[in-house]
């Protein structure tokens, strides 16, 4: 039977998704009154200048029960069994709504928490394709893929912290302190919910150099089948900055580069940067 492999849009996977034939299912981006499907009709830029304008963050909503059944519901009836990814618990309600929605499938469709976010749980996804060519069931490849989690390092830097502390993840003290003496948090991905870690002092390419230094010595062994480098918007010259550093300091047989998407951009801000990969 076939696999069709679908995942919520907070994947941030880019030309990858047509390219394997992932089927996504869009959260919603809410700016005031006004509600978008995250890459359907709204683009990172509708962030940026809603916020500029009103000054506060736009709002995000899971799918309904009913809206994953839909979803699902059409590749089941093309007989094909699904797995799904879901952004990880932790940050949303959607995992929750994909199980139950799950339960009218009957074994046909398989909610994977990813524990991850953005390329970190697309990350996840990739290596899923790569089970579902070499012809593994879907019974085998959820229990693999599930054993990844904590193997995925899903970290970013953002340049500001304007919109973490809009978003309540950071003090006002703490935000203007930062942006003064030009400090850059780690923000990574741990057991499922985002935590900042080590702080990076200088512009955003010193910081973002010394990041992937010190990724480097953190997980000198790693897959290396793959490594996404996924920003926010980001300035031209930072996203040439991360790959030359990961092409001196790694060994991936691929680097894609990828955009976030509507929903995580409302959360990080232009300029966020992160590269992400599995390690052993």
């Amino acid at each position: 039977m076939k696999i069709q492999i679908t995942a919520d849009s907070t994947c941030d996977l880019g030309s990858q998704i047509e390219k394997h034939g992932i089927g996504i299912m869009p959260l919603s981006v809410i700016l005031g009154y006004s509600s978008h499907l995250d890459g359907v009709n709204i683009v990172p830029q509708d962030i940026f200048d809603y916020v500029e304008k009103t000054g506060e963050l736009p709002k995000t909503a899971a799918p309904s029960i009913g809206d994953y059944e839909e979803f699902f519901g059409k590749y089941v009836d093309e007989g094909k069994t699904v797995i799904h990814f879901n952004i990880s618990r932790k940050s949303s309600s959607a995992h929750d709504y994909a199980l139950a929605a799950a339960e009218k499938f009957k074994g046909r469709v398989f909610v994977v928490d990813s524990k991850a976010l953005s390329s970190g749980q697309g990350l996840m996804i990739m290596k899923a394709c790569d089970f579902v060519s070499k012809g593994m069931t879907a019974e085998e490849i959820v229990p693999a893929v599930s054993a990844l989690a904590p193997k995925i390092n899903t970290s970013f830097i953002p340049d500001r912290l304007d919109y973490l502390y809009k978003g309540g993840r950071c003090s006002r003290m703490a935000m203007y302190g930062a942006n003064l003496l030009k400090i850059h948090p780690l923000i990574e991905m741990v057991d499922g919910q985002l935590v900042a870690l080590k702080k990076y002092k200088g512009n955003m390419e010193k910081c973002i150099s010394n990041y992937i230094a010190d990724l480097a010595e953190q997980y000198p062994a790693y897959d290396k089948t793959r490594c996404f480098i996924t920003h926010s918007s980001a300035d031209e010259n930072l996203v040439n900055c991360a790959k030359e550093k990961v092409s001196q300091l790694f060994d991936f047989d691929e680097v894609i580069e990828t955009v976030a998407g509507s929903v995580i951009t409302g959360h990080c801000g232009r300029n966020t940067l992160g590269v992400l990969f599995i390690a052993e």
